[in-house]
């Protein structure tokens, strides 16, 4: 069967190593009893390999062509689901089919972040594999006042565990990307660090927090909120953060105090 060529506009880069494709799969640790959603399956490489250990793959593909060739590749076996769609547009729960679920994808580099944050959506998949720009992975699992750490770790960090689990090779694709890659692992966390309630404004607080990343906490907070110096200066005191200490080495447990001090 001829395969369609990569469309760029969709940053299509497509793993065929059989060895690195079973390694992305081992790392979801799934068992027969998993359904797994497939984020941009392709021509259905990886498809193979995670369904050769989950009791079925829901693939969610956008690509029209792909999606053909998906069908007809897996037309009467009812472990595979394709849903013609873009991913953003898909509730991963409810693609699930309502039960307990896991995630794996070979995720495209120009919407990595919407992605992540879109699968990190209630219910949450019990574990996640995506493989990213090895880049995104660094910022994703980077440590308080690590070179690699901002906004993204802290969001990501307060609602889960993440892990690169091992890095990819440019040469592994086709066609090769210009940066190489890594396998994320993302677990959500059992208790989060902040509520369901409190997750919009506790992103929008830390994205606003890293847009002053140089500056220290007091004048963060002030620009933030439009606050007065005092009323800066009290909110910081009982959220526990030093008013000279910077956005980029606080934890992600520091914003979610900072938040709920600002809530009073």
């Amino acid at each position: 069967m001829s395969h369609p060529a990569p469309r760029k506009r969709l940053g299509q880069h497509f793993l065929t190593d059989p060895r690195i494709l079973g390694r992305i799969a081992d790392a979801l640790v799934i068992t027969k009893a998993d359904t797994v959603v497939e984020i941009g399956p392709g021509r259905g490489a990886l498809t193979e390999q995670l369904l050769a250990r989950a009791r079925g793959v829901v693939a969610i593909e956008v690509d029209r062509d792909l999606a053909k060739l998906l069908r007809a590749r897996y037309a009467g076996d009812d472990r595979v689901t394709i849903v013609e769609s873009d991913v953003l547009k898909v509730g991963l729960g409810a693609a699930a089919g309502g039960v307990p679920y896991l995630v794996a994808g070979n995720v495209p580099y120009n919407i990595t972040t919407p992605i992540l944050f879109h699968a990190l959506e209630r219910p949450r998949a019990e574990r996640a594999v995506y493989l990213v720009q090895r880049e995104v992975a660094e910022r994703v699992v980077a440590a308080p006042g690590s070179e690699s750490y901002g906004a993204l770790s802290v969001n990501v960090q307060a609602l889960a565990s993440a892990e690169m689990v091992f890095k990819v090779a440019a040469g592994a694709f086709m066609p090769p990307p210009k940066v190489e890659s890594a396998v994320l692992r993302i677990v959500p966390r059992a208790q989060p660090l902040v509520s369901e309630a409190e997750e919009a404004a506790y992103r929008t607080m830390v994205v606003g927090a890293f847009g002053f990343r140089r500056k220290q906490m007091q004048r963060v907070v002030r620009e933030l909120w439009d606050l007065a110096a005092a009323e800066a200066a009290e909110i910081l005191g009982r959220a526990g953060i030093e008013a000279a200490a910077r956005p980029e080495v606080l934890a992600p447990g520091d914003f979610a105090r900072l938040l709920r001090a600002r809530r009073g």
